[in-house]
């Protein structure tokens, strides 16, 4: 049962391959085994990388369900095609486009297995890469807010030191007109004459203006400091709305660049094994000898161009000869005297038919 499976996966007609030896029908089962086991390294890989993308196992089933039948389907057509040829060179120009096509195969196969053995060190440097990304991105959304949050600060920074200046102004007042009371400075008279009255009235004048700029200023640095707030907020918001997108940057583009990264031998052979593995059946038919298998098939399908030709020559035989026999019976029938005869009469008939309508028809256009 497996026996005749592995020669159904190599390609190989089966009832001419039931007349060969053992031995050459073992080495089509080889064939064929080595065509079905690609088939599902091609489903595990495809599959594997499907669910990097969609996250979901029943669509990388399927997808790779589908992918692992297409490789089947060219692995045996590539086998199936090659022919063995009485030149070993002419054996090469022919296998050499499906050997190219076996190292895409083999690239596009491996690529998602080596994904997944190199995952953890994968992961490590996606992680890495994952907090360079979320510290650029504080950067970008800080430098978005950075304007309005510097305005704000500059503003309430400037109302506060607008209070500060009053207020060294008000206490400069209120030691002038107290060292004028004490006759220390000023007129150095002491008690409260004209000039300490004048003082205080300037104090107390600059007093309440620092009452009213302390309540103004204060009310609008309440309502920057909400705004600077709001914007924190806004820039925590921005952050917090951006994280998920960096947190999910691990699909297959982002695990393919990651494991370029790594050091390439390892999955350089990784690739060179596929590449063995899926050129390997190719190889075998280039390099073994011509089997009983083949010279049955040379047999057939020699045998059948020999038929189709003679075939051919045989159909354009039949039609030089068909020509050459009716070229002699129409020129027997034209040296005929009846038949002359019968055909001038015809003609004359039809030309005066002829040559009545065409007097009906100029008298109608008179």
């Amino acid at each position: 049962m497996l026996k005749q499976f592995f020669i159904l996966c190599s390609g190989a007609d089966k009832n001419l391959l039931e007349g060969c030896s053992d031995g050459e029908q073992t080495k089509f089962v080889g064939i064929g085994a080595t065509v079905f086991f690609t088939a599902v390294m091609a489903f595990i890989a495809s599959a594997y990388a499907l669910f990097t993308v969609f996250d979901s196992v029943y669509p990388a089933m399927l997808f790779g369900l589908v992918w692992s039948l297409l490789i089947f389907n060219l692995d045996r057509f590539i086998v199936s095609t090659i022919r063995k040829r009485d030149s070993f060179s002419s054996e090469i120009m022919q296998a050499t486009p499906r050997i190219i096509l076996a190292i895409i195969i083999a690239i596009v196969i491996s690529k998602p297995l080596e994904i997944k053995i190199f995952e953890k060190e994968i992961n490590t440097v996606l992680l890495k890469e994952k907090n360079a990304m979320a510290l650029n991105n504080k950067k970008e959304v800080a430098n978005y807010f950075k304007s309005d949050l510097d305005k704000n600060k500059t503003e309430i920074a400037s109302l506060k030191a607008e209070i500060t200046n009053k207020e060294k102004e008000v206490n400069t007042l209120y030691e002038t007109y107290i060292k004028e009371a004490e006759g220390t400075a000023g007129t150095k008279k002491l008690g409260k004459g004209p000039v300490f009255k004048e003082k205080i009235a300037k104090h107390n004048l600059s007093s309440k203006e620092l009452d009213t700029i302390r309540k103004n200023n204060l009310a609008k640095i309440a309502v920057l400091e909400k705004t600077s707030k709001t914007l924190k907020n806004d820039l925590d918001k921005k952050v917090n709305e951006t994280q998920p997108i960096i947190d999910g940057f691990d699909g297959l583009m982002a695990r393919i660049n990651a494991l370029n990264k790594l050091p390439w031998l390892p999955s350089f052979f990784i690739m060179l094994l596929f590449l063995a593995i899926e050129t390997s059946p190719i190889i075998a038919k280039l390099l073994s000898p011509k089997g009983e298998y083949d010279f049955k098939l040379e047999d057939i399908e020699t045998a059948l161009k020999a038929t189709i030709e003679q075939d051919k020559y045989q159909r354009t035989l039949l039609i030089k000869t068909s020509a050459m026999m009716h070229d002699k019976v129409y020129a027997d029938i034209a040296e005929d005297k009846q038949l002359y005869d019968l055909q001038r009469k015809n003609t004359v008939e039809l030309l005066e038919q002829q040559s009545n309508n065409f007097v009906e028809k100029q008298l109608k256009t008179l």
